[in-house]
């Protein structure tokens, strides 16, 4: 069974894209998740996330203001997403979205939902909490809906990038944010067996949703009431031998049944436990704790790039492959704080060309340090690659500080293969830094093989401090 990159021949593993390299016969059961995706920083996410915010407060007002029509045109044209090849499904991708039966059944279950009608449902995601017949599987499928032209921008971003040809493709329509409306076009899109394909950054896919109404049940509704029960003296009390009181879960759950109606009734009452449930998802996301990508085992793709990268030859015959090489090394060693590179992004209006770009999405470490404490501006990092047989001098330097600007950013990342003399390289970027023209690190062949080792040696959490020494050599030399 191929997958998307064994299709198109891109030699690549999952690690090294910035994608979930779908299976093209078979849904992934991944999910796009809307928490993922709202508390990302890059620009990208928040972008889509705008759109999925208008687009559901839109259909919220709809029905709290009786309109059923009008939300019923927002919800009709909600299709079966198999785009994506995500989700759950038996023999070929056929996704499990909306149409319009399940639309009309999704509008009387907003429309029923007291959680809608009195205003306290304040995002997409936590239906899945209150609202009966609301499954992770549904609120993926309509967040692929509703972003399908941000994944469609990704897709051929993507697609530049590794050279996968594109063609204009009919899709099902696509949620405008300026119209307020679905619009039907023809985006330009990969195409495999004549069905377009979109490609999900895997920075937002998950196995499970954040929001998940059992574990919201179990860990904290409950956990809730067995406090409130022994404090109140109640029947439900059990003494311990030891004089220690408790009360059983069963016990709880026999009163309190795990419904949907129930959390709701329970959170409109407890607004402060539904808010201690919202601050431990927003604590786990920012730890990047959840990788929905299992299938490789880091340790042989780490030892497969530090082979693949000692066996590329230095010099002009063999930058193309080196410069391919770098973007697969990059993602894998920098996914989740660098996202979604561009292959030779051109500025200033095509005059000059960024070798490759990446968004800089980091939550914590040393890439957000760089801008939320040291204030150096950094929402992009401009990255060149350099597969020189001498060293990379001063003209190499000035072309990539010239790439940098406050809007796009003030970092960059040289990737060169050796150096005779890093002294004295050290000191150009030094004087680069001083002169307020941007801060260049240097990835040599050397520093890349270490931190692939580290990766290796399930040491990974240590590429952060070599990183961070890498900064310190400029940054208070």
């Amino acid at each position: 069974m191929p997958t998307f990159a064994e299709h198109f021949e891109l030699d690549k593993q999952q690690f090294e894209l910035d994608f979930i390299n779908i299976t093209l016969e078979r849904d992934l059961p991944l999910f796009i998740d809307p928490f993922a995706l709202s508390q990302r920083t890059d620009r990208w996410s928040q972008n889509s996330h705008r759109t999925l915010v208008t687009y559901f407060q839109q259909v919220v007002d709809f029905v709290r203001t009786g309109n059923k029509n009008s939300a019923f045109e927002l919800l009709r044209f909600l299709q079966e997403p198999n785009e994506t090849r995500l989700g759950y499904s038996s023999g070929k991708p056929q996704g499990a979205g909306i149409g319009s039966f399940q639309a009309r059944q999704l509008l009387n279950a907003l429309s029923e939902s007291s959680a809608v009608t009195t205003g306290f449902l304040n995002s997409l995601e936590e239906t899945e909490l209150m609202i009966e017949g609301i499954s992770r599987d549904k609120i993926s499928d309509l967040t692929t809906n509703v972003i399908r032209s941000h994944l469609a921008e990704y897709t051929l971003e993507q697609c530049k990038l590794h050279g996968i040809p594109t063609r204009p493709a009919a899709v099902a329509p696509c949620y405008s944010i300026e119209r307020g409306a679905w619009t039907n076009d023809y985006l330009n899109l990969p195409v495999v067996n004549n069905a377009p394909v979109l490609l999900v950054p895997k920075v937002i896919a998950r196995f499970h949703l954040a929001y998940d109404h059992q574990k919201y049940y179990r860990s904290f509704a409950v956990e809730y009431l067995r406090t409130e029960a022994i404090e109140a003296g109640s029947s439900l009390v059990r003494t311990l031998k030891n004089g220690h009181q408790i009360v059983h879960k069963r016990d709880i759950e026999a009163t309190f049944k795990c419904t949907k109606a129930n959390l709701y009734a329970f959170s409109r009452e407890h607004p402060e436990v539904l808010e201690k449930y919202r601050r431990e998802l927003i604590r786990l996301e920012a730890q990047d704790a959840v990788h929905p990508i299992s299938e490789e085992d880091e340790h042989l793709l780490a030892i497969a790039l530090a082979k693949a990268l000692v066996a590329i030859p230095s010099g002009s015959d063999r930058a193309t492959d080196y410069h391919n090489l770098m973007i697969g090394v990059l993602e894998f060693i920098f996914f989740p704080k660098l996202l979604f590179p561009q292959k030779e992004r051109e500025i200033h209006d095509g005059r000059k060309r960024i070798d490759i770009l990446m968004e800089n999405g980091a939550r914590n470490g040393i890439f957000d340090y760089l801008h939320a404490v040291r204030n150096l501006p950094c929402a992009f990092v401009a990255i060149e690659c350099k597969n020189y047989t001498s060293d990379v001098a001063n003209p190499e330097l000035d072309q990539l500080a010239g790439r940098f600007s406050p809007n796009r950013g003030k970092l960059g990342i040289m990737c060169c293969r050796r150096f005779e003399n890093r002294e004295l390289f050290l000191e150009r970027c030094k004087d680069t830094f001083r002169d307020d023209r941007g801060l260049i690190l240097c990835l040599d062949d050397a520093i890349i093989l270490r931190l692939l080792k580290l990766i290796r040696n399930n040491q990974r959490h240590l590429v952060e401090i070599e990183i961070n020494h890498l900064v310190d050599e400029i940054w208070l030399g």
